[in-house]
């Protein structure tokens, strides 16, 4: 299948600030482009790019004062399976785990592990370890949480969403990541576009989604608190500890967001 997809997004800066982005395809779905991004910028400031430490595709760019424009559309083709689906992956020891794994274990900025270390325990201890065990979690989140863009706020930590009962994506993902890394094992913060495909339709503007992979049987698979199913045609942008190393813009200075539409469904050529 062929999945459309990118953003239109302004600002309004009321003076000049650097800014980060994170608004590209991730490299590992460059083999599944078909139409090449065209990000622009308007007005035209220079745009330049490079790799984090996550691997991440990121740009920088200095916004003038005034109206700030980001958009940006490609294709790129899908299998249109199901998030793969493993029960019986296992859960490694600890002293197992590749070296570049053990990082997602550590708290982070939203991650707050060592707050709700001992909930998970009391929670999850009964489980059966791996895949069984994050499936647990995911019902578990996906059932305390109430999703609410009104209730949404860049502070909210996954021990606050856990008090609060309510959060975006980013909240029940940031809860799942941290019950998982409490349970040791290896938890990471997905983003990317996720479309209304083999689901019904939803009349709500679309949105940038947030999901988060575990490290089980040797690799990393995909897990989903919000939607709690598998889903098809997730398309990645980037992967780190949480909604922090994974931010979409990071304005050093202030920014007001004022155009906000992005684009993720199916298409039959283009």
């Amino acid at each position: 299948m062929l999945i459309r997809v990118g953003y239109d997004i302004e600002f309004d800066l009321p003076a000049p600030a650097p800014m980060l982005t994170v608004l590209n395809l991730h490299p590992s779905r460059m083999p599944t482009v078909v139409k090449p991004e065209i990000m622009r910028v308007s007005p035209d400031v220079p745009l330049t790019h490079f790799y984090d430490s996550f691997g991440n595709f990121c740009g920088r760019l200095h916004a003038p004062a005034g109206r700030l424009r980001l958009t940006n559309e490609a294709v790129v083709t899908d299998t249109g399976r199901l998030d793969e689906y493993s029960p019986d992956a296992v859960q490694h020891k600890v002293e197992d785990l590749p070296d570049d794994a053990l990082q997602f274990l550590l708290a982070s900025r939203y991650c707050d592990v060592d707050v709700l270390s001992d909930t998970a325990w009391s929670l999850f201890g009964h489980t059966r370890e791996g895949w069984s065990r994050v499936a647990a979690i995911c019902d578990y989140v996906h059932d305390r949480l109430t999703f609410s863009y009104p209730n949404a706020r860049s502070t909210r930590t996954a021990s606050d969403a856990f008090n609060e009962r309510s959060g975006v994506c980013r909240d029940f993902t940031h809860l799942a990541i941290t019950f998982c890394r409490a349970m040791n094992v290896p938890a990471r913060y997905a983003t990317g576009y996720l479309g209304d495909l083999g689901v019904p339709y939803d009349p709500n503007p679309m949105d940038f989604s947030a999901w988060f992979e575990v490290y089980l049987s040797g690799r990393w698979w995909t897990f989903d608190a919000r939607h709690n199913k598998r889903r098809i045609g997730r398309v990645l942008m980037a992967r780190g500890r949480d909604a922090v190393d994974c931010a979409l813009t990071t304005a050093f200075g202030t920014a007001y967001l004022r155009k906000f539409h992005v684009i993720s469904d199916e298409v039959e050529s283009y």
